[in-house]
């Protein structure tokens, strides 16, 4: 747990290609060894699959790595800041994009190379689930801002478009997808992919509005997506079921779980006064005042991604009904369950606390990004020019 760790604050820490490279490479190891080791019944297949899925990517990086390090200066350079100020031909540019894009795709996971992770969670233990949504999918996001959009400005005006398209899709997709899941962690794991589709199109936005609202989507998933995981690892310990269907009258049985786990849904559906809500909203308002697409493709985009933002209770609320209401379990023979303790409730309260303050006061972290996203973009239209 500690070398995954390590892996991931390394990646964000980084200040470097080379050293983001090995910290991106690092943090393999320790997840295949947790799915592997402590994972379900289809344990070795999940971690087959997650490996080569992201050690695939990681091939894609390495060679962007190069690519940039070794291209425009007689000196090799891999410090970002050094890169930001290099330019490329258009053409290579565009391969580098590729290239970078698709290690990052895998990771965040983006459509169609997204499959790895609702096998992923629906073997791994929860608290490695915990992790995977908390901060290993946000990895890919934070690539796709630090390098896609910082150093490679031009192909980024040029992908955006597609950006925001794939990520209104997968919105739909993995809502659709999620509501038709029976194993709980894995309607979970698509409700986080659908929330990386409103990530995708604040990167893609290109507005100060929508990168801020994607850099807070980023941190508010990270909290709402861990918390729900471990409430569905608390429930298996409670009651050895994961299918949906075999659920229902748990609320009975464990009114704090109920309470918690009702809590976080209604912060996984975007509820007002949570930071759900305000970071779709400015992912919303970053396409509608982007100057770079035209009035009616604002319409449909907004319009689709409203649609989107409908499905989301569809499945989160239904998951909520078949867990908890009911009588199935409450009637069941030794059906008495125990409720959260003392330890259960204090991590839970201590993920909530965040989810409600950045909802009630989100200029805590956009008083930190929105310096960042100013130098980020002008930079960017700077080199556009």
């Amino acid at each position: 747990m500690l070398a995954m760790y390590s892996g991931q604050i390394g990646s964000f820490a980084s200040q470097d290609l080379l050293l983001f490279f090995i910290m991106w490479e690092l943090e393999l190891i320790p997840v295949y060894l947790l799915l592997s080791m402590w994972g379900g019944k289809k344990r070795l297949y999940s971690a087959t699959k997650f490996i080569l899925y992201t050690a695939g990517g990681s091939i894609f990086l390495l060679m962007g790595v190069l690519g940039l390090t070794f291209y425009g200066s007689n000196e090799p350079t891999l410090n970002f800041e050094t890169l930001v100020n290099q330019s490329y031909p258009a053409p290579l540019e565009i391969i580098f994009y590729i290239g970078f894009f698709i290690a990052f795709a895998v990771k965040s996971p983006i459509l169609p190379v997204h499959t790895w992770l609702p096998d992923t969670h629906g073997e791994a233990h929860y608290s490695t689930c915990m992790l995977l949504a908390g901060i290993l999918l946000k990895m890919g996001a934070y690539g796709l801002i630090r390098i896609n959009m910082e150093l490679l400005p031009h192909a980024h005006s040029k992908f955006s478009p597609y950006l925001v398209i794939v990520g209104t899709i997968q919105i739909i997709y993995a809502s659709l997808t999620s509501f038709g899941q029976r194993n709980l962690k894995k309607r979970i794991a698509y409700s986080s992919v659908s929330h990386m589709g409103f990530i995708i199109i604040g990167i893609g936005s290109i507005t100060d509005t929508g990168l801020n609202g994607a850099i807070l989507q980023i941190i508010s998933h990270g909290f709402i997506g861990a918390a729900l995981f471990f409430l569905a690892g608390t429930t298996y310990d409670r009651i050895r079921l994961v299918y949906l269907d075999e659920m229902g009258g748990i609320a009975i049985q464990m009114p704090k779980l109920f309470t918690m786990f009702s809590s976080f849904s209604m912060a996984s559906l975007a509820l007002p006064g949570m930071s759900g809500f305000v970071a779709e909203l400015l992912v919303f308002f970053g396409i509608i005042s982007g100057k770079k697409y035209l009035l009616l493709s604002k319409i449909l985009i907004s319009f689709v991604m409203t649609i989107g933002m409908i499905l989301t209770p569809i499945y989160s609320l239904s998951m909520s009904r078949q867990m908890f209401y009911g009588y199935k379990l409450f009637n069941a023979p030794n059906s008495s369950f125990f409720d959260s303790g003392p330890r259960e409730l204090f991590l839970c309260i201590s993920i909530l606390l965040p989810v409600i303050g950045l909802g009630m006061y989100p200029d805590f972290v956009l008083s930190l990004s929105v310096d960042k996203v100013e130098v980020i973009l002008s930079n960017f239209f700077y080199r556009q020019v």
